[in-house]
């Protein structure tokens, strides 16, 4: 052992290859065969396309993360924060007893949050240690909010610390018994998503693998960062249907609903509720970005005389101001009628969006609120192309819907 303290282990991240160098090595073939075999049917946009700017901030490195000259690490560890495993017990080991002294103090971590302590021995100048879920396939939604969360806190304390780079586990052990492939999707997806809304101060993020984890997420960091337009292509149908909202978070509508701002407020008071939403949005909205007057704009659109790109950023207005509604309502008794669910995906990958006409009692509830539940559900769907099916089967005088229902919906959520 080096008298110094084995300095000669460590492992410097800015001699790796970054992921997007990574493509002469192993994507061109790849790439070529996929391509060749699929169709061409990737008439919409992917929600991941091709970044080189992120891309070079990604490395995929197969070893020790202990080892890794990273500002942080991540352990993974139990809610005692005493957890054995290969990655806690190497960083333990390198770092030296003063990180158990210092764990003691911090009296544990609840699953999905993350907390700091100092690195001590290690080449990394600091540890985060997170606590992810305990799997069972009848509570997997709330296994893979929680492992959002875990991935999420950690790029959120990075960003905050002002970290340059963060050097990632897998965020997960055999006693938890998370299914690697679906775990692999929430963390790449989670650190895209924070990469492209948050991550400026954020240089690089490596993802520390074992051997046994390294096919897996060769296989899937295509999906999120694809390193040329072709491999971007080649990887659109075999994106998940599910891809959370715009921060990766997993989308479930009932929980959101329940969960609502002020739920039962009184009609009288939306439009107050709207404004403080759309003032707290201030400086980040679209309307603060917005060119030119806007009645003067308004009078334009209706001359017809508006530039596509201009009335683009008015249909989003638009959207932004009924989303902030739906988002102010308790919409629960929509919800209750189940006339609205996401089915899976078609033949092409477009996900199918399924509206049953017998569940809409158009005579006896308020059609515009449930406008607005259908914007809410379908928020996380439109980022890409979808297929909506309405089933008119088994309807009776009093739910036959007005098929400018539809129309106002298509007209609201098309982007």
């Amino acid at each position: 052992m080096d008298p110094l303290g084995a300095r000669s282990q460590f492992v410097d991240i800015q001699t790796l290859p970054t992921w997007q160098q990574q493509l002469g090595e192993d994507g061109e073939e790849t790439v070529r065969d996929e391509s060749d075999s699929l169709p061409s049917q990737q008439a919409f946009p992917s929600p991941f396309p091709f970044r080189p700017d992120i891309n070079r901030k990604i490395i995929l490195f197969t070893g020790d993360l202990a080892l890794l000259n990273c500002t942080a690490i991540v352990n993974t560890s139990n809610e005692s924060l005493n957890d054995k495993n290969p990655v806690s017990d190497s960083i333990h080991q390198l770092a030296g007893p003063e990180l158990r002294d210092e764990l003691l103090k911090l009296k544990g971590c609840r699953t999905g949050e993350a907390k700091l302590t100092k690195g001590f021995n290690l080449a990394a100048r600091f540890i985060i240690h997170t606590v992810g879920p305990k799997y069972k396939a009848k509570y997997r939604t709330a296994a893979e909010s929680s492992l959002y969360s875990c991935y999420r806190n950690i790029m959120q304390l990075a960003a905050e610390q002002s970290m340059a780079s963060v050097g990632f586990c897998v965020v997960s052990t055999t006693k938890r018994g998370y299914p690697l492939e679906d775990a692999t999707h929430i963390a790449f997806r989670t650190v895209r998503r924070f990469l492209e809304n948050h991550g400026n101060s954020i240089e690089t993020v490596v993802f520390a693998v074992s051997d046994t984890e390294e096919s897996v997420y060769k296989k899937l960091l295509p999906l999120y960062y694809p390193r040329s337009e072709e491999e971007e292509k080649a990887c659109l149908p075999l994106i998940p249907a599910d891809i959370g909202n715009s921060e990766g978070e997993p989308v479930v509508p009932e929980r959101q609903i329940r969960i609502a701002e002020k739920p039962g407020s009184l009609e009288d008071d939306v439009e107050e509720e709207t404004l403080e939403l759309d003032l707290g949005q201030v400086g980040n909205h679209a309307f603060a970005r917005m060119e030119g007057d806007v009645d003067k704009q308004r009078k334009l659109i209706l001359q017809g005389q508006m530039s596509e790109a201009a009335m683009q950023k008015q249909h989003q207005r638009n959207y932004n101001r009924w989303l902030c509604r739906a988002r102010a309502e308790d919409l629960s008794d929509i919800a209750a009628l189940k006339a609205l669910y996401q089915t899976g995906v078609d033949m092409c990958g477009r996900t199918v969006m399924v509206v049953v006409g017998r569940n809409i009692p158009v005579t006896l509830i308020d059609l515009e609120k449930a406008l607005l539940y259908f914007i809410h559900v379908m928020d996380h769907i439109t980022v890409k192309e979808y297929v909506m099916v309405y089933f008119h089967t088994l309807t009776g005088e009093h739910n036959h819907l007005d098929s400018d229902f539809l129309k106002n919906l298509y007209d609201v959520v098309d982007a």
